[in-house]
């Protein structure tokens, strides 16, 4: 067995239908009493629900969360909620709402108490980004991390089919690297298995009916079992490829994640064979390799497959290798232009790995 260091990170989590109710009770073990309530617009409805429960612990609701956390945004919720006289913060939402209330508890120190709505899994993680002058930087400080995530799965039943694919199998992408991470450890490598396997199973029975019970509990789940991977161990090329998309091309978070982590997965096979092992193994041992059965996956699931699907443009995939590999991460397998170029062009034809 190799040598590994493991440390765990201080958080409270509850699962379980019904789990919201609890949210009151969550804030005030905070010390929580006049808690900004973040969301995006189309969440409102969430974040009014969660306002409710807060009773007079609510100081108000910030609805403008946008993807990739644009500075903008983080400075107008700064300035609300420093009006308001915030003292914690409740994100309800997907990976933009928690990425904003991180943004906010970066720069004011606020405990976070996070409600995820979709599978993102960054609630589990100390990484925060945002994105000025259309670069996102990242990084990790443990302000950040939220104190308290509440999981009920009761609140995933809205979140359309095609986007809880898309979450689920971005979820799916903190395990995958997990697995091959530099600092990787067995306990992270159990649960990034577990989780590959709990979200897969989740999404097939979501595909075939919205509102199953145990798809959506079997998907919440294994979403948290891989952000939990994502908040123990870094991340490789696939993480540094979807955030230059992300930030630098404004493509949409989980489907750029969903199109793009076969073909990283491809290029590291060489190097991971112990990872891609697992992952056959999480996936169902298909018979196929470990990328190809995840792209099979994500074409069985009615996913996008392709970049150019999301919008990105042909003529940007130089541009996208060379802001790349300016602050390239460690990755099993050396960053090479060519390979790396040849990735890109996969990803953005969709062709099965």
């Amino acid at each position: 067995m190799k040598h590994f260091v493991y440390t765990s990170q201080p958080q409270r989590v509850l699962f379980g239908p019904g789990s919201i109710r609890n949210l009151n009770e969550e804030a005030q073990g905070l010390g929580i009493t006049r808690a900004l309530v973040l969301s995006t617009g189309p969440q409102r409805d969430q974040a009014e629900f969660a306002a409710d429960l807060l009773g007079a612990n609510a100081a108000g609701i910030f609805d403008a969360a946008r993807m990739h956390v644009p500075v903008e945004t983080v400075r107008a919720a700064l300035a609300q909620g420093h009006e308001m006289k915030a003292d914690g913060l409740v994100s309800i939402g997907g990976g933009s709402t928690v990425g904003l209330a991180k943004a906010i508890a970066l720069e004011t120190g606020l405990p976070i108490l996070a409600v995820p709505t979709t599978y993102a899994g960054s609630e589990m993680t100390s990484i925060y980004g945002m994105t000025d002058g259309g670069l996102k930087q990242t990084g990790r400080d443990p302000r950040v991390l939220p104190r308290t995530v509440i999981y009920d799965p009761d609140l995933t039943h809205a979140l359309p089919v095609s986007v809880s694919i898309t979450s689920g199998l971005n979820a799916i992408a903190h395990a995958a690297e997990g697995l091959y991470a530099q600092d990787a450890n067995p306990i992270m490598s159990l649960m990034a298995q577990e989780g590959i396997g709990a979200v897969a199973r989740g999404l097939s029975l979501i595909r075939a009916d919205a509102n199953d019970r145990e798809g959506r509990d079997q998907a919440l789940y294994g979403a948290w079992l891989c952000g939990t991977v994502l908040g123990n161990v870094g991340m490789a090329l696939h993480h540094k490829l979807c955030h230059t998309l992300g930030g630098s091309f404004n493509l949409p978070h989980a489907e750029t994640h969903t199109v793009v982590l076969p073909h990283a997965m491809a290029y590291n096979a060489p190097e991971a064979k112990e990872a891609m092992a697992a992952i056959q193994k999480a996936l169902g041992n298909t018979g196929a390799s470990a990328a190809a059965s995840l792209f099979d996956l994500a074409v069985n699931l009615g996913a996008p497959t392709t970049l150019k699907e999301l919008g990105m443009r042909e003529e940007d995939l130089d541009r996208a290798v060379d802001i790349a590999l300016a602050n390239p991460y460690w990755n099993p397998r050396p960053i090479e232009r060519r390979p790396l170029r040849q990735l890109l062009q996969n990803a953005y034809e969709g062709r099965r790995p």
